[in-house]
């Protein structure tokens, strides 16, 4: 998975990688992107990194 974070304009921009569709946990979804749990970026907001969970989903 890659992932690149920023912040441009006073926004914060997150591109990630699509992903083969695949099943979640539940079966309900198909996962296109994931951080797969919690991803600390190098982005700083007053000095401490954003750490971002992202699931991207598309339902069957």
């Amino acid at each position: 998975m890659a992932m690149t974070v920023e912040i441009r304009n006073n926004k914060l921009c997150i591109e990630i990688d699509l992903e083969k569709p695949t099943p979640s946990s539940s079966g309900k979804t198909l996962v296109v992107a994931s951080t797969h749990g919690n991803a600390v970026t190098d982005v700083m907001i007053e000095g401490k990194p954003v750490t971002i969970g992202l699931n991207a989903y598309i339902k069957k």
